[in-house]
């Protein structure tokens, strides 16, 4: 399991969570004063799931039609919206993501954090 509780100290950090591959979320953090619950960290953990298993299949097919390489494996994304974002990175078959407030993140502290986590 993926320890969360420092995720909740980056600044911005609403929420943090594990989730298995198919988006089952295993483990959560909420931040006090978010408005987020363990549903909506369910319905993100399975949005980036599928997420993820797409940017896979693109990634993979994008190295089989050029002569490009370097792209698959996909291991990581941050899906910017317009009050938050979500960033996750795979962690073998497991996801690990933190839901930040757009107004206080630093998507470079992200990426390393989720990638470390």
């Amino acid at each position: 399991m993926a320890n969360l509780d420092p995720l909740l100290g980056i600044p911005g950090a609403l929420a943090a969570f594990e989730a298995g591959g198919n988006g089952d979320l295993l483990d959560h953090r909420i931040h006090d004063g978010s408005n987020l619950s363990a549903e909506i960290l369910g319905l993100v953990a399975h949005m980036c799931a599928a997420n993820m298993s797409i940017a896979t299949m693109q990634t993979r097919g994008w190295e089989m039609m050029s002569d490009m390489h370097g792209f698959d494996p996909a291991n990581q994304f941050t899906l910017i919206g317009f009050d938050c974002s979500v960033t996750v990175a795979t962690r073998g078959e497991r996801l690990v993501g933190v839901v930040t407030d757009n107004d206080t993140q630093d998507l470079d502290v992200l990426s390393k954090a989720v990638a470390e986590a």
